[in-house]
């Protein structure tokens, strides 16, 4: 065990190289370690019996699944699970906040862009006469990929959507309905344009054309909330709904062994239950019992101090 973890000491400390930087954890891996970061990814998704069923009743019926519960237990990690085990490709992703629109997921035009581009290329060639590729400025959004006719499905993820207009939900209502969008600024162009704009997520572009996206099977679609508010009665009508449950202590045990290994497992059971204790009293997720258990096995003294900045309530305002 190092005699002290602390590679920043403060004070009047003279600059030092660390000749040995701190391993990340499984779940802070990028670059090179990709490929273990997805191995992480493809870990087994413990979900009971019951949870698991509601999932399998939004996939038959093709309707959304909209996914509650306190942070930590799972919601986002349950499409990837889905996406995973089903072989539906890559997550496509909107992360909700308290500005996203409709059209935010459906899809951006760079109408400035445009514009801009084509001038200086009238500038530069005054006998071109040709405006840029109105498809080159359109991208879908992850929504709009989603919607997109294909044989198999692709799983959308719509975070966090009690973080977004009081109105989102409801926008939303006619496209999982219809299952089809219009792009105005393709639609104008006529009826038999075939524009190729770019698909979220990659370089890829597809073909739209008359305007319109329609899909040919509905999308897993996964929204998650953290109950911040409460949903119009028309969208929930709509949707498949799970309330997923904080993880017990022989589920915290199967979490810490899958990241962190079966050893470490067996040695983190005293964090659990101190972990399971406080838990009753404040707002934690499991990610926080993962960093505590992580620090230990790394070699750090977590003492009680050091447990009480990582236990944090997460509704804890600093004074």
């Amino acid at each position: 065990m190092a005699t002290d973890w602390r590679l920043f000491q403060g004070g009047d400390t003279d600059p030092h190289d660390v000749e040995t930087w701190p391993a990340a954890p499984p779940w802070r891996r990028f670059g090179d370690d990709a490929r273990q970061r997805d191995e992480r990814r493809g870990l087994p998704y413990l979900i009971s019996d019951e949870d698991r069923d509601v999932v399998n009743m939004a996939l038959h019926l093709h309707r959304p699944l909209l996914v509650t519960g306190r942070p930590g237990t799972g919601k986002s990690t349950l499409a990837r699970a889905v996406a995973r085990e089903l072989r539906l490709g890559e997550v496509l992703h909107w992360p909700v906040n308290s500005r996203s629109t409709l059209t935010e997921g459906l899809y951006s035009y760079d109408a400035v862009g445009r514009l801009r581009e084509a001038s200086l290329k009238q500038r530069a060639d005054a006998t071109a006469g040709t405006e840029p590729d109105i498809g080159d400025y359109l991208r879908l959004g992850a929504l709009g990929t989603a919607l997109l006719p294909r044989d198999r499905p692709r799983v959308l993820l719509v975070d966090e959507l009690d973080k977004g207009d009081v109105d989102l939900p409801n926008d939303l209502l006619t496209v999982f309905e219809e299952g089809q969008f219009e792009i105005p600024e393709l639609a104008r162009l006529g009826e038999e344009r075939t524009v190729q704009v770019q698909v979220a997520g990659s370089r890829e572009k597809v073909g739209v054309t008359g305007g319109w996206v329609s899909c040919r099977v509905f999308p897993v679609v996964v929204i998650t909330s953290n109950g911040e508010r409460e949903f119009p009665p028309a969208f929930l009508r709509r949707c498949v709904r799970l309330d997923l449950k904080q993880p017990d202590e022989q589920q915290l045990r199967q979490i810490v062994t899958m990241h962190l290994g079966e050893e470490v497992g067996t040695r983190a059971q005293e964090l659990i239950a101190h972990f399971l204790t406080l838990r009753t009293e404040r707002e934690l997720a499991t990610d926080q019992l993962l960093n505590a258990v992580r620090l230990r096995a790394a070699g750090v003294r977590v003492d009680q101090d050091v447990l009480d900045k990582l236990f944090r309530s997460l509704n804890e305002v600093d004074a």
